[in-house]
């Protein structure tokens, strides 16, 4: 996990958020925005499940709970 993607791929959901709550963009404008978002929603969900799961590896290692 790159954290710089992460951070890439949250800002660019942001802009197209802003983009189809703006309404001025073209139904196919919108389609094709709202399923890159998509794509980028499940890049950053990913990323989040794997930085979850060194967070727990390394707690257990530490002997946390």
């Amino acid at each position: 996990m790159s954290v710089n993607n992460f951070e890439k791929d949250l800002s660019r959901l942001e802009e197209i958020v802003t983009l189809l709550e703006s309404g001025k963009c073209t139904l196919a404008e919108a389609m094709t925005l709202f399923e890159e978002g998509i794509g980028l929603s499940k890049e950053c969900n990913k990323s989040l499940e794997e930085a979850k799961s060194k967070l727990t590896v390394l707690s257990a290692e530490n002997g946390e709970n």
